[in-house]
Formats: C-alpha cells, structure tokens, sequence
C-alpha cells in the first residue's frame, strides 16, 4: 500500500487496531443502549404517524379514536417479544441471534430464510430511518425541503465513516443524540402533559381541517373498517423493528455479555411504550391529523389547503402545539428527532455486518464479509450495508411512506422463526434435565416463547395480508431473492471445498512429479527477464528453456541476435503466431507439453516490473495479467512471477558487490 494512501486511510479510520485488543472495544450498557437500542427507541418517531395515516384514511374522526386501543396492542406485542428475546440472550449469548436459533433448531434452510430477511431488513432500517430523520429535522430546517435524498445520502455515508472506526468509536459518537433526544421527548411530554392535566393544551393547526375519505374509502362496510384497523395496527408495529438488534449484537457488550444485553432490552422496551403511550394520547388530546394527500383528504370551509401547504410529522406538530410555532422547544425536539433517527441507523450498521460474518462463515456469502478492518470493525459487511442503504434512498427519493410499506416482513419472518426455534430448543432442554427446579423454569421459558411465536405469527399474517400490494410483496420477493443467491453460494463452496479436500486417511495426499519442465516467458531480454531465468535455474529443473512468441519477424530476430550476444545458457524458442495473438501460442504450447508428459510438472517462470504507480502497472502489465490468467486455467501447470522492484537496480548500487563467489552465466547479479 502506497504511503499516501495510507495516511488517507489513516486519516479518515485512525490507527490500525491489534488483534489482541478486541476486548477494548467492548461495550458497557451505557453506550451498548445507544449502539444497540436507538433503533427501537426512534421507531416511536414515526410508528404513532403510520397509524394515524392508515386510520385517517376512512375519513372523520370516529375512527381515529381507535389508535389509543391500536397502540395499546403494540405496546402488548412488543412487551411480549421483549420477554422472548431475554431468553434469546441467555441461551445464544454468541450473537448470531435469531439466525443462530432457527438454523441450530429449525434447520439450515429455516436458518437461510430467517438471515435472508433479516439481511433485507437491516438494509431497510438503515433507509427508512435516515429519510425519516431527514424529514423531521425539515420541519424546523427549511433548507432541507426538496433535497432529501442527497441529505439522506451523505448522512449514510457519514455514518459510514463512523461505524468503519470501529463499534466502541460508534458508541461514544451516537451517545448523545440518543440521550439527547430521550431527554427531549421526557420534557416535551412531561410539559404537554402537565398542559393536558391543567387545561391549558392548545389545539394543533390540522386540528381546524375537515377530514374526508380518500379515494376508495368513502363507503367502508363493517368488514372494511376492521381490515382498516389491521391495517393500522400492522403499520403500528413498526415501533418493534431494532428489537433483534440487541440479540444479534450480545458479543459486542462487556461482561457479563446476556446479562448486560437483557437489561438494555428492558430499558429499551420501558422507554419505548411509555413514549408511545404518551404520544398518541396528547396527538388525541390536541386533534393532530395527517393524511397521505392533504389535498385529496383536508377541507377548511369546504376547500382544500394552499398549495404551499405543509404537514409536519406528528412529533413536529406536536412540539408546535406544545412550546409554540418558532419556538426554541420546537427546534430542539424536531433537530434531535431528526439526529436520532438517524442514528437509529447505527444499530444496522452494527447488526448486519455481524450477521454477515456469520453467513459467511457458514459459506452462503462471500469469505470476504469475514474479515475485520484496520479497526477491527467488519468493514466490507459495512460497505454493503450501506450501498444497499444509498440504492433504496436515491431509487425512492427518501420517501418514508413508499420504503416503510417493504419494512415489517423480515421482521416478523425473523421474530416467528426465532420463537418456534426457541421452543424447540426448550424442549431439546428438557429431555436431557433431571433437576426437577430446572425442568419448571425451562417449562416457563418454554411458555414466554410459545405466546411469542402465537402473536409473532399472528402479526406476520395481518403484515402480509394487509399490505401485500403496498410494499409487503416487494419485500418478500428481494428476501425470495437473496435466499436463492446465498443458496447458490453455499453450493458453490461446498462443491469447492470437495473438489480440494484432502484424501481419506491411508491414501496418497500428493503425486510427486517425475520431473520439472520449466519455462521462462519471455518478451523482451531486459533486467527482469535475466532475473526470471536465474531463479528458474536455481530451482534445477530437470529441463529449462525460454519461450518467447513470434509476433514480428523483425522483433525476433532482434531478440535472437542479443539472446546470443549476451550468451545466455538457455534455449530459447520462439513460437510461431499466425493470428498475433500474445497468449495463446504459449498456452496451447504448455498444453501439449502436459498431454506429452502427463507425469512431469510445467512450471512457467513470467518476469515481471513491479512499480508503485498503478496507471503504471496497468500499462507495463496488462498483457501479463491477461497470460497469467489464461495459464492459470491450463491444468497441470504452475505459474511463478518471478518480481522486479521499480528501484532493484538502484538499491544494487547501494550495496557491496558479493565478494565470494561470482556469478555464474546466465544469473543476476
């Protein structure tokens, strides 16, 4: 690596990391909650603004009362899924999560499916939380209206940058926004509360809007306004997305690793429904409305609004409503909403590469998700996270409506999968438990999972059912996808890693050749050349010979005349190439002197000029890299480049001539 690409790097990564100090980059709870939780923390940000949208759709206001009852339910489900996934942590406390328990349990196949989805999901989070951040922190910077996804987009690469730094720098960068925004919400709701309790809760502008139906929803029958409120509450449980992301990042946490894991999964699922809760019941309380179209759904006197009109998102109408319009509260809340969903990124970026490493290791990607950076970070898992991340911002203009309908599916693919594994894996428990004590509180596991996988399946259903054409179907599909290309991976390898295993034991491991043919390529007779054919010489091969290909008459008898001049003591043949070709005259040479001596090995000795420069290389080498490649594919052939260093000649001078022995014809010294 060049020595300015190096400081670069440097620079933008810091200090390469030791191996042997991964421990340091372990995580207390304070700082595993901002990595780990900010996901499920800022889904309250806009999981109230999905409901109220889906249930605004019907038109009036009865059926706007409902959303107290359906966020009521998401707050039970996720209060369930909480408690499922503390089992989780205890009992695969390695991180693999809820990959981990369905392969371990439920097969690799169900194990594919659940890291699929998971895949596509993190790669969702990360979209769907920076275009929403961007379109919070617009309602108090007008600046950012028309240029969100380029706004989304260097906020994704930004967060990039910081989680190839390594998990602990990520940590500490994304802490405050995360404790900022927690003590934002705590006044914001503590203040609209004492405002409700004392009469004083001023109403919001979309307040003084009539609400009509959208196209399609003017004439709902009973059936249709109870798919509405499925709807509405399928869309509501988006609060429970980053929920696994604990499960998944247990390696990250200091010890005791579960224990420190379990109880952030708490704090998390405490602050989260009590957000929501408060929430929804002050939107209530203040006739906050938001629609998809406000000029399709909003009248005032009977007409529509301007058409400059703007609808904030509900926690941008709610700090209006609370600290007034233009008020330093409302810049605080809408500036720390919008870092925080932003950083609710961060929890994929943690998430995903770990569970990339681990698909890899199981061989359904590529071994290179395998490797830590400089940081110890698993840095190509974080690059294409967040290639996947910018293609779905940019391909969706950083509209949270359209991305958030694909969300959910692999959520809740993933919550089942990993609730019907942890109930086999109780049960696997049980068998083998003699202790009467252990055996009761294995069946109480057992019992948690169970509701988890009942109300996970459930919500995974109504997912599906009621948002198949909005975006579910499009989700299943790349999930679909990914499973076939991982799928075709692990054939890949595994066919591989059978081609190139060793024998059984008691049989021949390797053919010792009879004899060495080696060939020295030759283009032109240079410094490099010479060495190539002094190291082929030191090897003593049974027979050597240098071969070079006739292209230009004129050329090659230049090359014979100094190839005699300079008395080199190898043969030199000059194969015939009637079509100009560069490459294949050798290599179909090389091929009959394998088919003829099936025995013996051909090795192929090709000179080479190393320079730092990379437009360098690529001029001087090309033509090499292209005959390398064709003699790598020729069986029974090794193929040895034999280097010259840019400066060799140079730092020869430098040093003292060899005193002892002189060399011999042919070699370099």
């Amino acid at each position: 690596m060049g020595y300015p690409r190096l400081l670069l790097k440097r620079a933008f990564l810091g200090r390469a990391l030791r191996s042997d100090r991964l421990n340091e980059t372990l995580l207390p709870k304070r700082l595993g909650m901002p990595v780990f939780a900010s996901d499920a923390l800022s889904s309250v940000a806009y999981a109230p603004d999905e409901i109220v949208l889906t249930l605004a759709l019907a038109g009036g206001t009865a059926i706007l009362s409902q959303s107290w009852e359906i966020t009521l339910a998401v707050c039970a489900v996720m209060a369930i899924i909480v408690a499922c996934y503390r089992q989780n942590v205890h009992a695969y406390p390695s991180g693999g999560g809820d990959y981990e328990v369905a392969s371990k349990n439920l097969g690799p196949t169900a194990g594919l499916g659940v890291g699929a989805a998971l895949a596509v999901d993190y790669i969702l989070t990360v979209a769907v939380s920076v275009s929403a951040g961007v379109q919070n922190a617009g309602s108090a910077l007008d600046f950012l209206r028309g240029y969100e996804p380029l706004a989304a987009a260097l906020l994704i690469a930004g967060l990039t940058l910081i989680n190839l730094r390594g998990v602990r720098e990520s940590g500490r960068a994304l802490a405050v926004p995360v404790y900022a925004f927690l003590g934002a919400m705590g006044l914001m709701l503590g203040y609209g509360g004492f405002q409700w309790a004392t009469g004083t809760l001023a109403q919001a502008e979309s307040a003084g809007y009539d609400l009509v139906p959208a196209d399609g929803y003017e004439a709902l029958t009973a059936l249709g306004v109870g798919v509405l409120i499925l709807r509405a509450f399928a869309s509501g449980t988006v609060a429970l997305t980053g929920v696994q992301g604990v499960a998944n990042g247990v390696p990250a946490f200091q010890r005791p690793k579960s224990k420190n894991a379990a109880s952030v999964l708490v704090i998390m699922a405490t602050l989260s429904i009590t957000i929501l809760l408060s929430v929804i019941a002050l939107v209530a309380a203040s006739g906050i409305q938001l629609v998809v179209d406000p000029q399709e759904q909003l009248r005032l006197d009977g007409s529509p609004p301007a058409e400059d009109f703007v609808q904030d998102p509900i926690l941008g109408q709610l700090s209006t409503v609370i600290f007034g319009e233009g008020s330093i509260g409302l810049l605080v809340v809408s500036l720390v909403t919008g870092v925080m969903l932003i950083v609710a990124a961060n929890t994929a970026f943690n998430g995903f590469p770990q569970l990339a490493s681990r698909l890899a290791t199981d061989g359904f990607l590529p071994r290179l998700l395998l490797s830590r950076g400089v940081r110890l970070a698993y840095s190509n898992g974080i690059l294409l996270l967040a290639g996947g991340a910018l293609a779905l911002v940019l391909v969706y203009q950083a509209t949270v409506t359209e991305l958030i309908q694909m969300y959910l599916v692999g959520v809740f693919i993933s919550f089942a999968a990993s609730q019907i594994g942890m109930v086999k894996h109780w049960n696997n428990q049980m068998r083998l438990e003699l202790s009467e004590r252990a055996r009761r509180s294995k069946v109480r596991s057992r019992l948690i999972n169970i509701i988890g996988a009942t109300v996970s399946i459930t919500v995974l259903a109504t997912v599906i059912t009621t948002r198949f054409t909005q975006g579910a179907g499009l989700s299943l599909l790349a999930i679909a996808t990914l499973w076939m290309v991982m799928t075709v991976v692990y054939r890949l390898h595994r066919d591989i890693d059978r081609e190139i295993a060793l024998p059984e034991e008691g049989e021949v491991t390797q053919r010792v050749p009879s004899r060495v043919l080696a060939l020295v390529y030759v283009e032109h007779l240079d410094s490099p050349t010479l060495r190539a054919v002094a190291y082929a010489r030191a090897t003593r091969p049974h027979s050597i010979e240098a071969v070079s290909v006739d292209i230009n008459a004129e050329r090659s008898q230049e090359l014979r005349d100094a190839w005699r001049r300079h008395k080199i003591p190898v043969t030199l043949r000059l194969l015939e190439s009637p079509y100009r070709e560069q490459a294949r005259p050798l290599v179909d040479y090389v091929g009959r002197l394998h088919r003829d001596h099936p025995r013996d090995m051909v090795v192929v000795y090709v000179p080479e000029y190393v320079a730092a420069n990379r437009f360098v290389r690529w001029v001087r080498n090309r033509a090499l890299n292209e005959l390398r490649s064709e003699l790598m594919r020729t069986p029974g052939v090794i193929v040895a480049t034999v280097p010259w260093q840019a400066d060799s000649r140079y730092k020869a001078q430098q040093q003292p001539a060899p005193s002892k022995r002189p060399a011999q014809s042919g070699e370099f010294a």
